[in-house]
């Protein structure tokens, strides 16, 4: 039985699809980031940040959505999720789930977050229009690697793509639209389709 930390429209959220594919079982408990409220403090033992998601499993503790994403993935072999140490396709996935996790994910954080990348409030602005450049130019980076797909590994699913999905829920009406990037949004469109998934963010 895996614990995870979570709260909606967060990176746990793409950790709990992850464990629903795996078919893993697990209990959530909800923490409330929006809020300025003191975190519980037995989940800051876990995670000092006081950020979701963290994931208790027998015999220990962890925080970080990628390396989560692929702790559960080598521990669960058989779902699938993710190639194997020895498999040609292990680095390919290692690289677009830490680069979505390293560069697409602080990205909107300087759209929802800009008061921690400006020391002066009249900047807070100047951030969020750059961000909002900068995660199109991700993006388009992200729909170029879906050619010709339908995975970021080619014809093989993976939790790249479960991530991906999740990074695609955070877009709002100031950003560029998933639709500009078709190859994305047809990857994005087959992921939600998953009923795993559709029990994760529904």
């Amino acid at each position: 039985m895996y614990k995870l930390y979570y709260a909606p429209r967060s990176a746990a959220v793409g950790v709990r699809a992850v464990l629903e594919t795996i078919g893993a079982p697990y209990e959530l408990s909800e923490v409330d980031i929006y809020s300025n409220e003191p975190r519980d403090p037995e989940f800051l033992r876990i995670n000092p940040n006081g950020w979701v998601p963290a994931l208790v499993y027998e015999g220990g503790a962890m925080y970080e959505a990628a390396a989560i994403t692929i702790f559960l993935c080598d521990r669960h072999p058989q779902a699938g999720l993710a190639p194997t140490p020895e498999d040609p396709l292990r680095g390919t996935f290692l690289q677009w789930l830490v680069y979505m996790a390293g560069t697409l994910q602080p990205a909107y954080q300087m759209v929802y977050y800009s008061f921690r990348f400006a020391a002066r409030e009249e900047d807070y602005a100047s951030v969020r229009t750059r961000a909002a450049t900068r995660l199109a130019e991700i993006w388009q980076i992200l729909d170029d690697a879906l050619v010709p797909g339908p995975w970021l590994l080619g014809d093989r699913f993976s939790a790249c793509d479960i991530y991906l999905y999740m990074l695609s829920t955070w877009l709002s009406d100031e950003h560029t639209p998933i639709s500009a990037f078709p190859n994305a949004a047809r990857c994005v469109e087959m992921v939600a389709a998953r009923p795993e998934v559709a029990r994760a963010f529904g």
